[in-house]
């Protein structure tokens, strides 16, 4: 049922009036302050507007931070228009997980917020920025409409905090995982991780970074001290460390599948070609 109703929100604010007043997206509050929208399970498409990830936003004593923008321009003024349903409060920071499309195209929505990101975000964006614009373009049509690139105004090397007014974040840049790009969030106030697609829950984790790479930061995040998480795709959040168990077990088995192909002699090319998906992923 929460996944129909998100699709028909999304849906809705697509068909917004000619006024350019957008649907709120719906939200969960799943800790004091902290709302998350979740994506569909779904390709991009015109239904949604290439809306599939889940959005997130922390509200603070002072002012508010966004977690990923959205797919487009019209979903990032959608988010806005529901923390603007929930507070006043301005928003000084849209903190952007990585280099995927349905993450960071609403960031035009947020103007005068700082964005951060990883270090490596801005050479990337703009090498893939264009391509990922003209892709949804086609996929997703009208509801593109308006987007435009918006590159990170301050970089993440490392570890690095923003102050909510009373809460804090602290944002933390990665090695390559999921891509080269990845950066998480973590408030501190009620023990919440924004994973961003580091986790995938109850979808077939994707990426393009490095295998290894991704079980290794999966070592080092499982040791923070966060109490729940929320994945860049999947439910709104889950119990920490236990949410990583699936996803850890199909990247566990790929690393095994593969390097047993290897060892036949198959070609890398091959033997990703060759290695068949678990009987419980599908």
């Amino acid at each position: 049922m929460r996944l129909a109703a998100a699709v028909l929100a999304v849906a809705l604010s697509w068909a917004a009036d000619g006024a350019g007043a957008e649907v709120p997206l719906s939200v969960d509050e799943v800790a004091p302050g902290v709302f998350v929208h979740q994506g569909p399970y779904e390709e991009f498409s015109p239904v949604n507007g290439g809306g599939i990830a889940n959005l997130a936003f922390v509200v603070g004593g002072r002012s508010v931070a966004v977690i990923d923008s959205g797919g487009s321009l019209r979903q990032g003024e959608a988010l806005l228009a529901a923390i603007r349903a929930r507070t006043d409060l301005p928003v000084s920071y849209v903190v952007l997980t990585h280099v995927h499309p349905d993450h960071l195209l609403g960031t035009g929505a947020f103007a005068g917020a700082t964005t951060l990101g990883h270090a490596k975000l801005a050479a990337r964006l703009a090498e893939n920025g264009p391509i990922y614009l003209a892709n949804l373009r086609r996929l997703v049509g009208p509801a593109m409409d308006g987007t435009v690139l918006v590159p990170p105004s301050q970089a993440v090397e490392s570890i690095t905090t923003v102050d909510l007014g009373g809460r804090t974040l602290e944002l933390r840049a990665w090695p390559t995982a999921h891509t080269d790009t990845d950066l998480t969030a973590f408030d501190e106030a009620t023990g919440t991780l924004f994973a961003g697609d580091l986790l995938f829950m109850d979808r077939i984790p994707v990426g393009d970074g490095s295998l290894l790479g991704w079980l290794e930061v999966m070592d080092q995040l499982e040791r923070l001290p966060a109490a729940r998480v929320v994945p860049g795709h999947g439910p709104v959040a889950a119990p920490w460390p236990a949410a990583t168990g699936p996803q850890r077990a199909y990247l566990e088995y790929l690393r095994d599948q593969v390097r047993s192909e290897l060892r036949r002699n198959r070609t890398l090319e091959q033997a990703v070609a060759e290695v068949p998906l678990p009987a419980d992923s599908t």
